[in-house]
């Protein structure tokens, strides 16, 4: 069966599958609001879903949570593990709204309580969710290979328990298993059909290159959430496909209704910074950077607001914001956080590239994820080493090894190793590739590729055979 038959084959288990989700989230809504004392259930003068439903609803069913709803859950939870201690299902609910209170805030402090309230939790006898939250846990740590053992523990204790699918896709992803992912996510449908299930489904399609399937899913996905922060996560996703392609104007519209829904979605934010930049509106594009980095200071996004400073001359800015990843990649390593990747990146372009070589050959051997090959190939290529460095750069973008993401970053950077090989028409064919998916891929390194384009020239005239 061909990729587009079995693309078709999902899509339309999704499509029949959307009436029954809708129905069956209704009531496991209602079983859990049912659940709780009303106090905590429901606002009781509206008959509404109160804060704590809301959120903990989100976090058990691997939904983003809104921010304000976050903190009165893990009150509410604190404040009942103080009565009532040996309550391992509480004790679960605690640890995934750490986990979740920590991703939002980008802050690495939250992951060891979440940990302990988890272990608590497994330590009581929590079963099934105890060991899903572990999973989550995990992949929010970027340890994959954890979250998968745990991830498949769970599913062994429960095997219905369709939550637990989600962080099983993720950490096989990440340990570049995409046949394990598509297999798990084959069971995922089989048992439901929701936003967040067409969300995972999306996940797998785009990395399999499959953007559009991508691209409807997640569509579907924020139509039919049932909260704000939900939708504004999903409209944020559809964002970075946009953008993926090079559709800089979707890219923009989704991030600005995804921050107008929910204004906590800093992801959001630093994808308006990111589609502006391309855009040319670099100070609307820096001040969105600034914003979100002030709030959700992830690495990933001081290592782009530092590079755009940097193309646009300004030195000491990308200095002093390169800075701020170091320290923001300590202090998620205090918290358990294995930021090697972005770290490695950073350091390939604009520190040591042979430490780059050291630490992306450690994180090769501990989880050999697409990025992960494609940053090691790149560290290779600036330390000199060109012809290892093409082995990653293959690994990365060759459709049989899971490299199926249409990446203008891998392209690019395979198309740069090929011409320092002296591979004058695959770097060419490679680096248009890559400045036609996506010709606003960097602000530094996209001027790089039409540079080095120009500098291989047109491929030379041959004679057709006789």
């Amino acid at each position: 069966m061909d990729s587009e038959e079995k693309a078709r084959r999902l899509r339309e288990r999704l499509a029949t599958g959307v009436v029954v989700g809708a129905l069956v989230g209704c009531l496991v809504l209602g079983g859990t609001l049912m659940a709780l004392p009303p106090e905590e259930g429901r606002d009781v003068a509206r008959g509404a879903p109160g804060p704590v439903a809301l959120a903990r609803t989100a976090v058990t069913a691997g939904v983003p949570a809104a921010l304000p709803d976050l903190a009165v859950l893990i009150a509410d939870r604190q404040g009942h593990l103080r009565r009532h201690p040996g309550d391992a299902q509480s004790w679960a609910v605690l640890g995934a709204a750490y986990v979740e209170q920590g991703r939002r805030l980008a802050d690495a402090r939250w992951y060891p309580r979440a940990e302990r309230a988890l272990r608590t939790s497994q330590r009581l006898r929590g079963g099934a969710q105890a060991l899903e939250g572990l999973a989550v846990l995990a992949n929010a740590r970027r340890d994959f290979r954890a979250a998968r053992v745990y991830g498949e523990a769970a599913l062994k204790a429960e095997r219905k328990r369709w939550t637990a699918y989600g962080p099983l896709i993720e950490a096989c992803t990440g340990l570049n298993d995409h046949k394990a992912a598509k297999q798990a996510l084959d069971r995922l449908l089989e048992l439901r059909s929701d936003p967040v299930v067409r969300a995972r489904a999306a996940a797998v399609y785009r990395d399999r290159g499959w953007r559009e399937d991508a691209a409807a899913a997640l569509s579907d996905a924020a139509a039919a959430a049932r909260t704000p922060a939900e939708r504004a996560a999903w409209l944020e996703r559809g964002g970075q496909l946009a953008f993926e392609r090079g559709d800089r104007a979707s890219a923009l519209r989704h991030f600005q209704e995804a921050l107008r829904t929910d204004p906590d979605q800093r992801a959001a934010q630093a994808g308006q910074g990111r589609a502006l930049a391309a855009l040319g509106r670099t100070t609307e594009a820096l001040a969105a950077y600034r914003a979100a980095l002030a709030k959700q200071p992830v690495p990933q996004y001081a290592l782009e607001l530092g590079e755009l400073y940097e193309s646009l001359g300004l030195g000491q800015a990308a200095r002093v914001t390169y800075d701020l990843l170091r320290a923001r990649v300590r202090a998620a390593a205090a918290g358990g956080v294995d930021e090697e990747l972005v770290l490695g990146l950073f350091e390939a372009d604009h520190g040591d590239p042979r430490a780059a070589v050291r630490r992306l050959r450690a994180e090769w051997r501990r989880q050999p994820g697409i990025a992960v090959a494609d940053a090691l190939g790149w560290a290779l290529h600036r330390a000199g080493e060109d012809e290892e460095a093409l082995g990653f750069a293959l690994r990365a973008t060759d459709k049989e090894r899971g490299g199926g993401v249409r990446s203008a970053l891998h392209l690019f950077h395979r198309g740069v190793i090929e011409r320092g090989l002296g591979m004058s028409g695959p770097a060419r064919r490679h680096l248009e590739e890559a400045l036609r998916i996506n010709p606003w891929f960097s602000p530094l390194q996209a001027p790089v590729a039409r540079r080095a384009l120009d500098a291989l020239g047109e491929p030379p005239e041959t004679p057709l055979p006789r």
